[in-house]
């Protein structure tokens, strides 16, 4: 099964690719993620600014969406293909993991209608549905169904990264998913598994379901409703699982709000959990019985990881007393310490919903896929309509949204204090500088665009007290006059840095007020 782009897409993209052409070609860029970014909406990585705000850039929906759709009747994803999901380029091979959801109403129980299943892809844009081979659904193995062990397991949602760093290759892959167990009613919560190749997984314990649901004695978690994963991710030595729940914190807040729980070993699971991020809406209680109700966030934060920054995407969920007046955007968000995420702008909608009639239409959905492409970035998102919860028509596929390359947000100067006559301030510096770096011999790109001979970037290089480099300061300063996505900015000076130092970057010329400032990435010279 092969989902082709139309003609009406590749337009797009090659106008995309023509509006922002950088002065150095896509098959030259380096992989952003290996390296150190600040991002000029990180104002932990820029905190020191004078009359310059951030602007975020609102991506566009790609015209082929939904790039991978629901299956023919009886396919294993003919009711849905739910993107709480994950990507991971190898090589050159885009891999996908996604929750299939089948038609088989007469004979599936609620829990294993839901499987988790795989796709793959050259380009990012156009995705196959491999026949695997692995699992038996109605008769044949003609299927792209994985092999999960001791299933089969009803899953909503499911989060894989790659661990080149596990000395155990049956380790090599980690997935976290959304599992039922019963108590009472039925409960969400974490089993991870993992996996040689990324086809065929066992759980890290040996647990089997029974009637697609964990025993209450196999629960990693405390036995409570948490409904993971939105996110997985590795940071400081430990994994991180992100999800939501209720239940209450150190603070009482309504609704559902961001939670991680982590492991050192990806099999024992702290029983404590951080209180990732809470809107603030939240903060006013609305009392028991109206927890759909109100503004709240929505299964967790599915994160792409730069390294010294994670980027993430979470669920806006706008409540009611009824699911057919509830609907769900996608917000952005960042963290530096892996903890604790915030909002660069407030309450500031990334990935909208469709409008009624388009095929994400009611509620967006969060997925753990953000890739670089030639000179654009690829954001994955699903869908899932949570005003027809109770009647679950056709639901899902997947998406995309993009903005160019690494470009999400900027430092662009601020004109709010130019106004005419008596009203007009004195001529302000636009200027910042970086918090403090710890890097041997490096090397400084820009990403920004908007420059030229009237608008440019002065660069200096300041040690870790904000004193000048004279070799690299003042007269020596680089001056950047050139658009690109990873301009290189180089001194002439050879003399030796100290250990830590700071950036100062200055907006200057008439026409300065067309600098886009997205990104500056910091590599190792050695």
């Amino acid at each position: 099964m092969t989902i082709r782009t139309s003609f009406r897409a590749w337009n797009w993209l090659l106008a995309s690719a023509l509006l922002y052409v950088p002065v150095s070609h896509a098959a030259d860029l380096f992989d952003e993620t290996k390296v150190t970014t600040l991002f000029g909406f990180d104002t932990v990585s820029i905190p020191h600014t004078q009359n310059l705000r951030i602007e975020m850039r609102q991506p566009k929906k790609h015209p082929a969406n939904p790039v991978v759709k629901r299956g023919a009747p009886g396919t294993p994803d003919a009711q849905g293909v739910q993107f709480y999901g994950s990507i991971i380029k190898e090589g050159a091979k885009y891999r996908m993991w996604y929750v299939a959801f089948d038609d088989d109403k007469e004979n599936s129980e609620a829990s294993n209608r839901w499987r988790a299943a795989y796709a793959e892809s050259t380009d990012g844009l156009n995705w196959t549905k491999p026949n695997l081979g692995l699992v038996e659904y109605k008769g044949n193995k003609n299927n792209n169904l994985l092999d999960m062990g001791g299933g089969p397991w009803g899953f909503v949602n499911v989060k894989v990264l790659k661990d080149d760093a596990d000395p155990d290759a049956s380790r090599r892959y980690k997935m976290t998913s959304h599992i039922y167990f019963r108590h009472q009613t039925r409960l969400g919560n974490l089993l991870p598994f993992v996996s040689a190749d990324g086809l065929t997984w066992k759980p890290v314990k040996d647990v089997k379901s029974v009637k697609s649901e964990l025993l209450m004695k196999d629960v990693l978690l405390p036995a409570i409703h948490f409904e993971p994963s939105g996110g997985l991710y590795q940071w400081d030595g430990m994994f991180y699982a992100s999800g939501q729940n209720s239940m209450n914190s150190t603070r009482p807040y309504h609704g559902r709000v961001t939670r991680m729980y982590r492991s050192a070993d990806f099999v024992n699971w702290s029983q404590t959990n951080t209180l990732g991020f809470v809107r603030h809406f939240q903060h006013t209680l609305l009392g028991p019985g109206r927890s759909r109700e109100g503004e709240q966030t929505h299964e967790g934060i599915s994160v792409w990881n730069r390294g010294n920054v994670l980027l993430g995407v979470s669920g806006i969920w706008h409540g009611a007393k009824e699911w057919k007046d509830l609907t769900i955007d996608l917000g952005f968000m960042i963290s530096n310490d892996g903890n604790q995420f915030r909002e660069p702008a407030h309450e500031w909608v990334f990935i909208p919903r469709g409008k009624d009639g388009e095929w994400d239409q009611g509620g967006v959905i969060q997925a753990q896929g953000f890739e670089n492409i030639g000179e654009e970035t690829f954001i994955y998102y699903g869908t899932w309509d949570p005003r027809h919860w109770q009647d679950a028509p056709p639901r899902g596929g997947v998406g995309i949204v993009a903005v160019p390359r690494d470009r999400l947000g900027d430092l662009v100067v601020e004109t709010a204090g130019k106004g005419p006559g008596d009203y007009q301030l004195p001529e302000i510096v636009s200027e910042f500088v970086t918090a403090a770096l710890t890097v041997k011999k490096p090397k400084f790109f820009l990403n920004a665009e908007g420059l030229g001979e009237k608008a440019t970037l002065k660069v200096e290089l300041l040690d870790h007290v904000e004193r000048p480099l004279p070799g690299y300061s003042g007269k020596n300063a680089v001056v950047i006059s050139q658009n690109g996505f990873q301009t290189p900015v180089e001194w002439k000076s050879t003399e030796a840095l100290p250990e830590r130092m700071k950036l100062h970057v200055v907006f200057e010329g008439e026409k300065n007020t067309d600098i886009r400032l997205s990104a500056i990435y910091v590599r190792d010279g050695k």
